[in-house]
């Protein structure tokens, strides 16, 4: 999965301006975000905003969903299709993900703390 330019600039500015748990939730807000954007674009065969052949159907705004994580809630934008329906499987109902999340985001934000470190 690669991160489109605004959601990694918005990850870069999360890192500069934010700490501790603050840090953490808006880190994974951007990452679920992401999934269920690449989710939504395997759904309709169209990444936003691209033309294609294969797409099935296409976008129609957003609905807010709430999900409550260890790191406090995060609001998510689920996107809305014109025809038939979508929910992410990442939010799945009984799929535990964040453990894993967690753990990826945290390992991010160490290894970046240690390059500034060793940087100096």
């Amino acid at each position: 999965m690669t991160l489109d330019h605004s959601a990694v600039d918005a990850l870069m500015e999360a890192f500069r301006s934010a700490d501790g748990i603050d840090l953490v939730r808006e880190s994974v807000r951007l990452v679920m975000q992401e999934l269920i954007e690449a989710d939504a674009a395997g759904v309709i065969g169209a990444r936003k905003y691209e033309r294609s052949e294969g797409r099935v159907t296409e976008r129609n705004g957003y609905r807010d969903r709430l999900l409550a994580t260890r790191a406090g809630d995060i609001e998510l934008r689920i996107p809305k299709l014109r025809q038939g329906s979508f929910f992410p499987e990442i939010l799945q109902p009984r799929r535990r993900i964040d453990q894993a999340l967690y753990a990826v985001v945290m390992e991010a934000y160490v290894a970046g703390r240690l390059s500034q470190k060793l940087l100096k």
